[in-house]
Formats: structure tokens, C-alpha cells, sequence
């Protein structure tokens, strides 16, 4: 999904490395999706804001790894 692209995206990873984590992927499709949510910022910023998993519910382990 986007929200999973820019997600990764937003942690600092390049676009070629989001191919790492979402091997069914291409990386035109990355782009793409890059490029949709460039130009919906707010729409997506907005949704991903109100669909966030609280953070007392995020696994300690899953913590650790995004720091």
C-alpha cells in the first residue's frame, strides 16, 4: 500500500531498498506511489495520522527496531 511505501520511505530508506522489504514490488511501483502520495500529502498524512496503532500497543520488539 502506500501508507507501507511511505512508511519506509519516511524511516530513510531509498526507494531501491523499499524493494528489500516489499520484494513484490517493482520499483516503478514505488516510485508511483511516491509520486501519488507527493502530490495527496495532506489526504494521506491526515488518514495515516487517524489509523496510527496507539503506542501501548506496539510489541516491545517492533518498538526496539524503529527506535
Amino acid at each position: 500500500s502506500v501508507r507501507a511505501i511511505v512508511g519506509l520511505w519516511r524511516l530513510g530508506i531509498m526507494p531501491e531498498e523499499i524493494l528489500n522489504h516489499l520484494t513484490h514490488l517493482t520499483l516503478a511501483q514505488v516510485f508511483d506511489a511516491l509520486s501519488f502520495y507527493l502530490d495527496n500529502q495532506g489526504e494521506i498524512n491526515e488518514y495515516i495520522e487517524q489509523n496510527q496503532v496507539p503506542d501501548e500497543l506496539v510489541h516491545p520488539s517492533v518498538k526496539s527496531i524503529l527506535g
